[in-house]
């Protein structure tokens, strides 16, 4: 359990970590600034309001400085998510498999120090591993300046932002245990909770949510409760508590149609990135579903906090309101990311308003003082599902606008067809689900009939926890999303040891334990056709909403083509415009681009494997500009200035590729 803190001034060449270019000299142009949250601001917008690198230029960026990752931990990473922060020229992020923090010249790349905590078989054991998303700043504006993170056994650690040393006043020699801290026991090694998503510092209160395992096959047996606490940045102290399932006399607790249900569940935790407005003095909480994933048979009833954003009181943790985007949720669309704050004209009115992306790729858009819509919001009836035992809600929200950003049906209209024997095979495989709608309700599946629903966007699809971006000054949201589909069939476990649920997700005949192999032909769980994708492109795509009027104002495939959709003798002799490609992406706004990374391989026209960077016209959608990277996005970009240089840096890893934060700015002679 011994810290590794290590103050390092290193040549490039140095232990392999990282290669950096020569120093930029310093210029009488624009200021420095800084990125001091996981999107900038607290608001999550993901925008700064740049312009040094622009449609004009973007093109000929090159590689300022990179930094390896895959000696910081006992194993490389390959799927690389944080996101890093800049203050006064110095740059921090999360890092390595163990969830090292990292300070580096964000000039350079050269590393300053690094801390590390090896937790032992906490950590081994934790649901949540790698680096997670990041992590938070904080300062009281003159000495006393601070770094906050959460590792992978579920520890708050405060480190000196100067030196990488922990703060011996903040909790237990700068650690306070998040198990040790809650309402429940939570035993330190086997207790499924941990985190990915960044601490919310909101004025002097860190806020913390949790994670847990997935959920398609839930147990209630050590079934830890995803409260939400928030806790004092200078000492640790927890301030308050919000229970997420409500317990008795709290608000919401009549939701749970049987009280014994309140008591077995868990989950309902805040796994995603928060928001705050220091004005209101509220944070808004995006709480996701109680257990389990596609059985709701121990949360009867809408279940509050499920799928709900939650706004409370930053300084005692008091609900000021609530919004439940979906009522008994079978989906697994839990709210993914941080509801984006902004104020926007509304009948002639300005409005603090607060815009939620979401895995059905719905917007809603509310005023964020009273949680109340913009625009109409009613209640649609749905249809139910025929699993025994499940508890059906009979209606569901649907925003009147914006509309949809994405495909929301599984039907001839959506599905391939690339040619009409293409088309003829989709139709048939579909067949032997049920399909339908975004609330199409999962379905019992057998192998000699019906082989269960089809779930439109999937359980990843949409937006997902990198959330969106938004530009103030137009007014404008972006938000990618991807459209991928997968069954939603229930069968009873195959062990009863896999859970006490008596229907879980899963294929028929197959154990209810073991993941979906992919492969050919026409049978449960194999939603591919001739190995294409069931559903028509794009299958990645980024959407720009008009907050002003409601409205989608353009619509862009984003990503190349995949390599085997280019290559397929089906396609040979057809002209297949750009799919995009299907990912977990977000987009990064400046004063004239929006900006976002590729996800997944490809190979260019020159041969080389690996991904571009590409940037867009924020009024049009057109394309001004791609740099090459070695692999994907993996981490959401962000920006600052810097010595009058203007720099873009983001994670990309994948595949074979091992982690690495790569830096772009422009040739000297372009700036």
């Amino acid at each position: 359990m011994a810290p590794l803190t290590r103050r390092l001034m290193i040549s490039a060449s140095a232990a392999g970590l990282f290669a950096a270019a020569a120093p930029m000299p310093a210029r009488a142009a624009a200021p420095d600034t800084d990125w001091r949250n996981y999107a900038n601001d607290l608001a999550n917008t993901r925008y700064a309001p740049l312009d040094q690198i622009n449609a004009d230029n973007f093109s000929q960026l090159e590689v300022a400085w990179r930094f390896k990752t895959e000696h910081l931990g006992p194993r490389p990473e390959y799927t690389y998510e944080s996101t890093p922060l800049v203050v006064k020229g110095k740059l921090y992020v999360t890092a390595g498999t163990r969830r090292a923090i990292v300070c580096l010249n964000a000039a350079t790349g050269e590393m300053l120090w690094m801390y590390a905590l090896d937790e032992g078989a906490r950590g081994d054991a934790a649901p949540r591993k790698l680096s997670g998303r990041g992590c938070a700043y904080w300062s009281d504006g003159r000495k006393d300046a601070r770094i906050l993170y959460v590792t992978p056994g579920y520890q708050m650690i405060a480190l000196d932002a100067d030196t990488g040393i922990p703060v011996k006043g903040f909790g237990v020699d700068g650690i306070v245990d998040l198990k040790q801290n809650d309402d429940q026991p939570i035993d330190p090694v086997t207790g499924e909770v941990g985190l990915h998503a960044t601490p919310l510092v909101a004025g002097n209160t860190v806020i913390i949510g949790a994670a847990h395992l997935p959920g398609n096959a839930p147990r209630t047996r050590r079934n830890v409760k995803g409260y939400v606490r928030g806790f004092d940045v200078r000492t640790g102290r927890r301030k308050w508590i919000f229970h997420t399932i409500p317990r008795k006399g709290e608000f919401g607790y009549d939701s749970w149609i049987d009280p014994k249900d309140n008591e077995i569940a868990g989950n309902t935790g805040v796994w995603a990135q928060m928001s705050a407005d220091l004005e209101l003095g509220l944070a808004y909480l995006p709480v996701e579903l109680p257990t389990g994933d596609s059985s709701g048979m121990y949360r009867k009833g809408n279940a509050l906090f499920g799928e709900s954003i939650v706004a409370v009181d930053i300084e005692t943790g008091k609900r000021r309101w609530h919004y439940q985007t979906q009522h008994h949720g079978l989906w697994d669309r839990d709210i993914p990311c941080a509801p984006i704050l902004c104020d926007i004209t509304h009948e002639g009115r300005r409005i603090k308003a607060l815009a939620q992306p979401t895995k059905q790729a719905m917007l809603f858009v509310l005023n964020r003082e009273t949680g109340a819509p913009i625009w109409p919001i009613p209640e649609v009836p749905v249809e139910a599902g025929d699993v025994p035992g499940e508890w059906y809600a009979p209606t569901q929200p649907v925003p009147s606008k914006p509309a949809p950003y994405d495909v929301q049906s599984v039907d001839a209209s959506t599905i391939i067809d690339f040619t009409p024997e293409l088309h003829k095979e989709a139709m048939a495989l579909i067949a032997h689900y049920k399909t339908g709608g975004i609330f199409t309700p999962p379905t019992v599946a057998t192998t000699n009939g019906s082989w269960g629903s089809l779930m439109v966007l999937a359980t990843n699809g949409g937006t997902n926890w990198p959330g969106g971006a938004y530009d103030p000054e137009t007014q404008m949201l972006y938000a990618y999303s991807q459209n991928v589909t997968t069954y939603d069939s229930m069968v009873p476990p195959s062990d009863p040891a896999d859970s006490e649920f008596s229907y879980v997700r899963g294929l028929p005949g197959a154990p209810t334990n073991a993941r979906e192999v992919g492969g050919a032909g026409l049978r449960p769980g194999v939603l591919t056709v001739q190995g294409l994708p069931l559903m028509k492109p794009p299958y990645g795509s980024i959407a720009a909403i008009d907050l002003g009027k409601g409205e989608i104002a353009w619509r862009i495939a984003h990503g190349e083509t995949p390599d085997d959709i280019k290559r397929h003798p089906a396609l040979k002799g057809l002209t297949i415009p750009r799919t995009g490609r299907p990912g977990i992406l977000g987009p990064l706004c400046t004063k004239t681009l929006l900006i976002c990374g590729e996800s997944g391989f490809f190979t260019t026209p020159n041969g080389a494997r690996g991904a571009m960077l590409r940037a867009y016209d924020k009024a049009t959608g057109m394309e001004k500009g791609a740099v090459y990277m070695p692999a994907p996005q993996t981490g959401a970009p962000m920006t600052y200035m810097l010595g009058g240089m203007q720099y873009i840096v983001l994670a990309i890893s994948g595949g074979n590729y091992a982690a690495e934060l790569i830096a772009f700015r422009l040739p000297r002679s372009a700036a």
